[in-house]
Parts: C-alpha cells; sequence; structure tokens
C-alpha cells in the first residue's frame, strides 16, 4: 500500500454514519444488492435508493423549494428528482480503489459498517452481509438486541485492523473495560468510573498495555485530581502520538478532547454495557450487565490480529452466543422504572426540560452533558417522561423504557405496550411519542395507539391516549377524528410546542381532555 507510512493516530470513528439508526437504515438499502458484484453500476443504485428515500440529502435539495419541502413532509423523490439531484450534486471526493464521485462517496458511506463487520465488499466481488448485520437489519430501533449486536462488534474491533493504516494496537473497549476494572479494584481510588476528561488517553493510547494507562491515569489524578485540563491530558497525549507542538494543526486539541471524547462514549455507551454518572461528568459500567462484562474481560483480553480484511470480517461478522445468552444480574439494588424518574426531575428546571424537548424535535445538536448520549427517539421518550412527572407531582408516570443502574433508558419499550403509562385519581393516559412527521406519522403510530387504547379500555373506561410529535401530520389528526367516531376513542394529539404549552396551562393531567 503506497503512501503516507503508518504513524499513531487517534482513535477516530467514522462521523458520516454517526447514529447507529442510521447505519442500521444504509444496511437495509444495501442489503437488496447482496450477492450481486460490486460496480460503478450497482453503487449508483445503492446511490439512487438512498436518495430517492431521503437517508442521504445533497445540499442542491436545500437550495431547491419544491424539493426541500418534500424532506419537511417525508415524502420520497420521484425518479426524475433523483435525477436531478444527482446531476446536480458532483462529489468532489476521492477513495482509494473506487472511482472520483459517487462511488467514493458510497465507500465513505460503507466502510465503517464494513470495519464493524456488518458488510463485506470490493470491486468486482460480492456484496456479502454477515450474521450480525442481518441481526442488526432484523433487529427493532433501538432494541436490546441491537446492543447486542454493537457489543459483539466493539469487543472485537481493533484500532489496527486490515481497513485502517495506525500503528496503536488495541481492542479499545476491552481496554477501557480492563482499566475501568483496576481503578474499582484500588482501594485508594474512588467508585466513580472514569473521568470524561480522561478519555482522550484512551482515544490516543499505543497499545494494549491497559496495567501502563491504569497507572497514567493515576499519575494524572495524584497530580488534577478530577479537574485536570484538556491542555494537560493533550500534552499526554501528543506524546502518546510521538508528536510535538508542530503536530497541533494535525491533532487538533478540541478534536481529540471533545469530538472524539464524545464519540468514543457515544459508541461505547450503545453497547449497553456502560452507563453515565456523576450526571455525565464520569464512564461507568452498568452494573446491571455485569456478568456480561466478566465474560468480555475473561474471554477477550487476549485476541489474534488479522492482516487481511476478509478474515477480519469473518471474525468481525460472527456472532458471539454468549453475549446474547448471558443473564442479566444487578449486584444493586435494581431501580425501578417509576422510581427512577425521580433524580432526574430534581435535576433538571421546566426551563431546561422543554428546551431540550424542542432541540430533539428539531434535530438540533444537544449540548447537555447526559442527554447527548441518548439518541433522539429514545430521548424524546425519557424527556416527556421527565416533563409529565415534573409537571404533575402526583401523578404515577411509568416509561416502558428499559433503564440501566443510574435510571437513564437504554431501550425502547417492546410491543403491545405505550411507551408511557399515567395512573391519575381519575383517568389513566397512554403517551406515545415520535421523532416522524411525514405520511409514516400516522401510518406507523396511530393503528397501534388505537389498539392500545381500545385494550386499556377493556380495564378502565377513563382511559385516554396521547401523541406527541415535533408536528402533526394532517392524515393524523383525520386519523384521530375517526376514531373517536367509529370507536369512542379519545386520541389526543400535539405538536412538541402545543403539547408544552398545554401541560403548562393545566395543573391536572385530565384537564387535558379540555380543549
Amino acid at each position: 500500500m503506497k503512501g503516507r507510512p503508518a504513524e499513531y493516530k487517534p482513535l477516530s470513528f467514522t462521523t458520516t454514519l454517526r447514529n447507529p439508526e442510521r447505519i442500521k437504515d444504509f444496511l437495509k438499502i444495501l442489503a437488496q444488492y447482496e450477492g450481486m458484484n460490486m460496480t460503478d453500476s450497482v453503487i449508483m443504485c445503492v446511490v439512487r435508493d438512498l436518495i430517492r428515500k431521503q437517508l442521504y440529502t445533497p445540499m442542491y435539495v436545500s437550495r431547491i423549494e419544491r424539493l426541500k419541502i418534500k424532506t419537511q413532509i417525508d415524502e420520497y423523490f420521484t425518479d426524475e428528482e433523483v435525477n436531478e439531484i444527482i446531476d446536480n450534486s458532483p462529489q468532489k471526493h476521492k477513495e482509494a480503489g473506487f472511482e472520483w464521485g459517487w462511488p467514493s462517496r458510497f465507500d465513505t458511506w460503507y466502510k465503517f459498517p464494513m470495519e464493524l463487520g456488518f458488510i463485506y465488499y470490493a470491486m468486482n466481488k460480492p456484496i456479502e452481509i454477515s450474521a450480525t448485520g442481518h441481526m442488526l437489519i432484523e433487529s427493532e430501533d433501538e432494541s436490546i438486541k441491537e446492543h447486542q449486536v454493537y457489543a459483539n462488534a466493539l469487543v472485537k474491533y481493533q484500532t489496527n485492523n486490515p481497513f485502517r493504516k495506525v500503528l496503536n494496537e488495541n481492542v479499545p473497549f476491552v481496554l477501557f473495560l480492563q482499566v475501568l476494572n483496576m481503578l474499582k479494584d484500588d482501594k485508594e481510588e474512588p467508585d466513580a468510573g472514569i473521568s470524561k476528561h480522561e478519555i482522550p488517553l484512551f482515544i490516543c493510547w499505543r497499545d494494549n498495555n491497559a496495567k501502563a494507562l491504569y497507572e497514567m491515569i493515576k499519575s494524572v489524578r495524584e497530580k488534577w485530581g478530577f479537574g485536570v485540563s484538556d491542555e494537560a491530558i493533550y500534552d499526554i497525549c501528543l506524546e502518546q502520538l510521538g508528536a510535538t507542538s508542530d503536530d497541533e494543526n494535525r491533532f487538533k486539541m478540541n478534536k481529540i478532547a471533545k469530538e472524539s471524547t464524545d464519540e468514543f462514549i457515544r459508541k461505547m455507551k450503545y453497547t449497553g454495557l456502560i452507563t453515565l454518572r456523576g450526571f455525565g461528568r464520569f464512564v461507568d459500567v452498568n452494573m446491571i450487565e455485569i456478568n456480561k462484562i466478566k465474560y468480555i474481560l475473561e474471554n477477550y483480553m487476549l485476541y489474534e490480529k488479522y492482516f487481511d480484511s476478509y478474515s477480519y470480517f469473518k471474525y468481525m461478522g460472527t456472532m458471539d452466543t454468549e453475549i446474547i445468552n448471558i443473564e442479566t444480574q444487578a449486584v444493586v439494588p435494581r431501580i425501578d422504572v417509576i422510581d427512577s424518574l425521580d433524580k432526574w426531575v430534581d435535576y433538571y428546571d421546566w426551563e431546561v426540560i422543554t428546551k431540550e424537548l424542542r432541540v430533539v424535535c428539531a434535530a438540533q445538536p444537544c449540548k447537555d452533558d447526559v442527554l447527548k448520549f441518548i439518541n433522539g427517539p429514545l430521548r424524546l421518550e425519557f424527556l416527556t417522561s421527565i416533563a409529565l412527572k415534573k409537571k404533575f407531582n402526583k401523578l404515577i408516570v411509568k416509561p416502558n423504557y428499559t433503564i440501566d443502574d443510574e435510571g437513564l433508558p437504554t431501550s425502547h419499550a417492546g410491543g403491545g405496550v405505550a411507551d408511557i403509562e399515567c395512573f391519575d385519581i381519575e383517568y389513566n393516559s397512554l403517551f406515545e411519542v415520535t421523532l416522524l412527521t411525514g405520511t409514516q406519522q400516522n401510518i406507523r403510530e396511530m393503528p397501534s395507539i388505537c389498539r392500545h387504547l381500545k385494550t386499556a379500555k377493556e380495564t378502565n373506561g377513563n382511559t385516554f391516549s396521547v401523541l406527541v410529535t415535533p408536528r402533526l401530520h394532517p392524515d393524523t389528526t383525520e386519523y384521530a377524528k375517526f376514531a373517536k367516531f367509529k370507536d369512542d376513542l379519545d386520541v389526543l394529539t400535539f405538536g412538541i410546542n402545543d403539547f408544552i404549552s398545554k401541560i403548562e396551562s393545566i395543573d391536572q393531567m385530565s384537564s387535558i381532555l379540555i380543549s
């Protein structure tokens, strides 16, 4: 391989497909071409499908009002519109092994899912989807199975895998768990976890010597405590990378201390095996999953190094069934999901809650130290639960998402139940929340809402449902009217701003029924 020789570099996961849900959507498109030889023609078919379904939206779309409107209502582009978008969106991009333009853009989308072992492709070779890739495609969004797939990938993921050209040699997630375990065994250290300010050391660490990294963290704490500055950690990182002050433009402090740190936490947290403590200041193991963590430390501290990309793909794409089958075991009293809200209700002011509800509904960047590590749809459930409990302190609010030992949501509710159930003296209410704003809002949400409500009314006739969304689609409001006319079902529908205004104006949940 020609070009710049391998060197030590900070760990950098892709930002092209940052959201795990996007990875799954992109895999679903590619899976349609599984078994076909990768050619420029096939690549352009994938490109067209991604643009048609608005999984990738070139800047040209935002400049043309009639196309921009379609993105706002989640309406697919026509073949003619797709052709127009492609013709007016030249991709000034080149990746090794791929032609200039759209083929290279394809590689930037899919190379990280290939690193994780979900897919394998090469020009003029058959497209392959691994066992874990199919598991991810078939899993529900933000489900336990989805987290298991990512856990399987990240306990194997090697910094110097054949798809990358770096000298750093370790398995970052296992290294993290090893050091964390050493700190927990050290009676001189507080059992808080690893500070966010210490994460850059993992990002820039050269090898798999966990003991040396543990001792480095000890020395940092002895000198600065948990208040170490970004500048001090950055100097240590430059030393690890064999860099000097002349390399500061190449290895930017903000990138290592902020962007890469957040991305490291986001990826590792998606395994379901770690949580945040101290309201986002520390990263620690989720004690509910301690059996799984013990298994990983017993079986993945030593690993085989791969030099061939296809052999590495086969290793990564095989599911370790123990990761699926190991039962959870809380070594601390399991927090009840109803009680879990109390801490967060006390922590967040009402102004912050409403601000963050609007942020997630507008798909704006979240800067909160805790919330930014929770994916949008699940964050909306969490924030809505907090808002209801904050506003109506006598209301019993029961979210149906699963939680870790800090009470933070880890996965969506299973099928057959509402997102949030609320119990009051006079009325019960079922809340469903969604970030969908187009025609799929009505198609995917309203039938299940009505089914849940019918079942609930068999037990308590004084039950109604509420749908909360960034903005309502007309089909949704019409469906709600029809459900009232046909089955006497009360389904209240709110865009986020109207929902906030409504609950601010009432003092008990039953008053929401009064328009």
